[in-house]
């Protein structure tokens, strides 16, 4: 066996790449395994080509809407093939871009299948067949997740998950999306804007359940007016292939026709082939690895991040938990990720974005709160734009003289809201006042604006709105 490494990085997407990066610029030696791609769920089945497919959405969006702006043009079709085109090289570019930091950085990148075995080594089994036995000071498990299916609706056919509805080479003309989450609202979104008609299925008595009440509406009403079919507190007992495509049985409700269906009922922790079972590592009844504020776990010198672990199932989550592996692993007392004020964006249209609780969700436990909210629909950028749908509501500490206080919770919806949350996501957890942020300046005209304006107009005096 080879001299051990500082730190082994079992699994390469966000968390695992974020924290062999990290690591190798603080000086360690790292050895980064991963089975498949670099870059992993995120880069390769999730975030970045969902957003591929979402942008392309919002061309075929902006061309159909192209006569109020003055600019004539025919009525566009949909060439999905040169979409997927242009995902698969967005995302090649950037796989190649990881391993080029990796190299930099001298990260010895390691093809295999990890699993873990006591004295902190990792095993890795090759495609080949043949294996090796490496060696670290620390280890780092961050082999991510999978998604969720549901019994009757296994993958196959006209019957997909994240994972396959990304390889679509053409748009099906009528799908149903099982889930009405952040993910499930995405693909409904990117497939109406696209021109299919979309059945959007959700157990619960709302979409985006958790979610602000005042910003969910929004998304209904929006998703409503773009002729997405909303159905909750339904349930599914399996379908029925046909010559076409499919039919989705609705139990006590009309069965559904439809060329596609896009599984969306969340992800699970991916610990399947990390061999934890010969290890003191825990995993508790939901898969999740169990770690404390360090994602330390219960075996010694062995960490653990991202989805693989309870905390938000978010990119920039494992990013940050990365950071706090490394910088504790080095002895430097790094403090905590605060998971109840981390940021949140969901890209469908209208987009979402928010950081801190909502207004119900404070309320529940128990503060007492002010709440501020401005509409774009009188934001000058917002109309130069025509997206006017959405809102910016701020939640604030009430102060024992009845005038909004620490900023608690700052919630968006609408015109690109998942690039103006900073503010807001600054705001909250630098637990900054109304007043305080009320001072700063925000530029005219622009969207984030309304920002501003909402925490003004919460000191008491405002000239809008």
């Amino acid at each position: 066996m080879s001299e051990p490494y500082d730190l082994i990085v079992v699994g390469g997407g966000p968390g695992g790449y974020s924290a062999a990066l990290y690591a190798a610029s603080a000086g360690l030696s790292v050895a980064l395994v991963e089975k498949d791609r670099l870059g992993g769920t995120c880069l390769n089945r999730g975030c970045i080509p969902a957003k591929a497919f979402l942008e392309t959405a919002a061309v075929n969006r902006h061309v159909s809407h192209a006569d109020q702006f003055g600019i004539v043009t025919s009525a566009p079709t949909v060439d999905f093939s040169v979409t997927q085109s242009r995902k698969q090289r967005i995302v090649d570019g950037l796989v190649a871009g990881i391993a080029g930091m990796c190299k930099a950085r001298k990260v010895t990148v390691l093809s295999g299948s990890g699993s873990l075995r006591p004295g902190r080594r990792v095993h890795i089994a090759q495609g080949d067949g043949s294996s090796t036995d490496i060696e670290g000071r620390f280890v780092l498990l961050a082999a991510g997740s999978v998604p969720r299916t549901i019994p009757g609706f296994e993958r196959g056919g006209p019957v997909m998950t994240s994972d396959e509805v990304l390889d679509l080479d053409k748009v099906p003309e009528r799908i149903a999306v099982i889930g009405g989450g952040a993910i499930g609202c995405e693909f409904a979104s990117t497939f109406a804007d696209l021109g299919a008609m979309v059945t959007l299925l959700e157990g619960l008595p709302k979409i985006l359940p958790g979610l602000d009440t005042d910003v969910a509406n929004v998304v209904v009403k929006s998703f409503k007016r773009k002729g997405i079919d909303i159905r909750t507190g339904v349930r599914v007992n399996g379908h029925t292939p046909n010559a076409t495509g499919t039919t989705v049985h609705v139990e006590g409700g009309e069965d559904i026709e439809v060329d596609a269906v896009v599984v969306s009922v969340g992800r699970r922790p991916y610990a399947d082939e990390l061999g934890l079972e010969a290890t003191m590592v825990e995993v508790d009844d939901r898969g999740f690895v169990v770690v404390d504020e360090f994602c330390r776990t219960a075996d010694d010198g062995v960490y653990a991040v991202g989805d693989l672990i309870n905390t938000p199932q978010l990119a920039h989550v494992a990013y940050a938990e990365a950071i706090l592996v490394v910088k504790h692993l080095l002895g430097e007392s790094p403090i905590p990720v605060d998971h109840r004020r981390v940021p949140w964006a969901i890209y469908c249209h209208p987009e979402v974005a928010w950081a801190g609780p909502g207004e119900e969700q404070a309320k529940a436990e128990g503060l007492d709160v002010v709440v501020g909210k401005h509409p774009f629909k009188y934001n000058s950028r917002a109309q130069i734009l025509g997206e006017t749908e959405g809102l910016v509501k701020v939640i604030a500490r009430r102060e024992a003289d009845g005038s909004a206080g620490q900023v608690l919770g700052v919630h968006m919806v609408g015109p690109w809201v998942t690039e103006q949350l900073s503010g807001g996501y600054l705001a909250v957890n630098w637990e900054a006042t109304v007043a305080e942020v009320a001072e700063f300046i925000q530029p005219h005209p622009s969207l984030s604006e309304l920002f501003g304006e909402t925490m003004l107009s919460m000191t008491g005096r405002s000239f809008n709105g």
